[in-house]
């Protein structure tokens, strides 16, 4: 961990919650522990555990079937951050031991104390929130990451739409307050406030970006260029307009064209797009899927990339433009208000479903002599990375007026 950042939180936390008990619910980093690469929201629950361990009054604990809630030591929990922030940067499957040590800090938890806080900051078991949720008094605080799934349920898992729907719903009814990540995911829970009849106080928190997204890795010009996709092959995310457009290119100009390199697994309800990265021969040596991929590694793939893209239909945040900006790397993203809640003024924004605007902008970025390339760059002067310190800042002093 950055140890100047390590120190920012540690003052916010004596500074504005020195009386205060928070207790973090860490279920799903538990449950994650066994995963090599993270996702955004494993991120957060991860930040908001190393910040709260600042906290002399903060508390964990985990909600497990058949045990109900368990707390969790103080210094096992440092022992596992360590482990799982190692374990992330290199991509790298988790061993047994990593496991084991993860619930061996689980311990009976202590009794809450009246005026205390229990905090939630993934979708974990939200939807199984009743008013038994909090106990002794304590006060409900939840992350509400997005309401995609409920909003869409096109792009959502089977019986995903549904789920969500109930973690909003529960939310509205039982939570004393809700941080969400931007004014897009505030609007979009309003209608699920106005069903409960309900209006805690709800606070926009922007994510903070780990300060290794800003070392700016020195690459050298890959040869052929190439851009980068990140994040899950789902149907939201839009890969489909990205492979016809490089199956397009590749129909023209083969021996010019850009590669293309997606980074993150195969989801769910991709068939269109698994038959293309499979059996499209046009697409074969200019598209590359690198998978799941550890921290340092997609630093320096973000790093030497001509430009980051990001077409998907619908987001919470944008964590990847946020990444993408701080190591200095263009950006050409889907005009979403979260994305440009997030890049601002900086990247170059398109309709998902303009294919022809697309290719224009890939094909101009990839020259050497980009015009649209170079104006971005000199826009990116302007714009400052979202840091966890500030993100911290907010939160505790919400916390403490609650």
């Amino acid at each position: 961990m950055n140890a100047p950042l390590a120190l920012d939180r540690a003052a916010t936390a004596r500074g504005v919650m020195a009386d205060r008990c928070v207790t973090l619910d860490i279920t799903r980093l538990l449950r994650r522990v066994g995963y090599a690469t993270p996702t955004g929201i494993d991120r957060v629950e991860l930040a908001y555990a190393r910040a709260l361990l600042a906290l002399p009054t903060a508390r964990f604990e985990a909600a497990l079937p058949g045990l109900g809630r368990l707390g969790y030591a103080r210094a096992a929990l440092a022992r596992l951050i360590a482990r799982v922030e190692q374990g992330w940067a290199a991509g790298a499957s988790p061993g047994i031991d990593r496991v084991a040590a993860a619930w061996a800090g689980l311990r009976a938890p202590a009794r809450s104390a009246a005026g205390s806080i229990r905090l939630i900051v993934s979708h974990q078991h939200l939807d199984r929130l009743d008013q038994a949720a909090t106990r002794h008094g304590e006060r409900l605080c939840v992350y509400l990451h997005d309401a995609i799934p409920a909003q869409f349920p096109e792009y959502a898992r089977p019986g995903g739409a549904d789920r969500h729907r109930r973690r909003l719903r529960n939310a509205a009814r039982f939570a004393d307050a809700i941080l969400v990540n931007s004014h897009a995911t505030a609007r979009a829970i309003e209608p699920y406030l106005a069903e409960a009849g309900r209006q805690p106080p709800v606070m926009v928190a922007p994510l903070g970006i780990e300060p290794h997204w800003a070392a700016r890795p020195q690459m050298p010009s890959a040869d052929p260029p190439y851009f980068l996709c990140l994040g899950t092959i789902e149907p939201r995310k839009n890969h489909l307009l990205l492979l016809h457009i490089w199956r397009a290119m590749a129909q023209r100009s083969p021996e010019t064209m850009p590669r293309l390199i997606l980074a993150g697994r195969r989801g769910w309800e991709n068939e269109q797009v698994i038959d293309l990265l499979d059996r499209c021969p046009a697409l074969q040596g200019h598209v590359v899927e690198a998978g799941r991929i550890g921290d340092a590694e997609l630093a320096r793939l973000i790093a030497g990339a001509r430009a980051v893209l990001m077409s998907s239909f619908a987001e919470g945040f944008g964590l990847p433009v946020a990444e993408a900006l701080a190591l200095g790397v263009p950006v050409i993203a889907s005009d979403l208000p979260a994305l440009r809640e997030t890049g601002g003024h900086v990247p170059d924004y398109l309709d998902p479903l303009d294919g022809p605007g697309w290719i224009a902008a890939v094909q101009d970025h990839a020259r050497t002599d980009s015009s649209m390339r170079a104006a971005q760059l000199d826009r990116m002067r302007d714009w400052s990375a979202p840091r966890w310190d500030a993100h911290f800042a907010q939160v505790f002093a919400f916390l403490e007026a609650l």
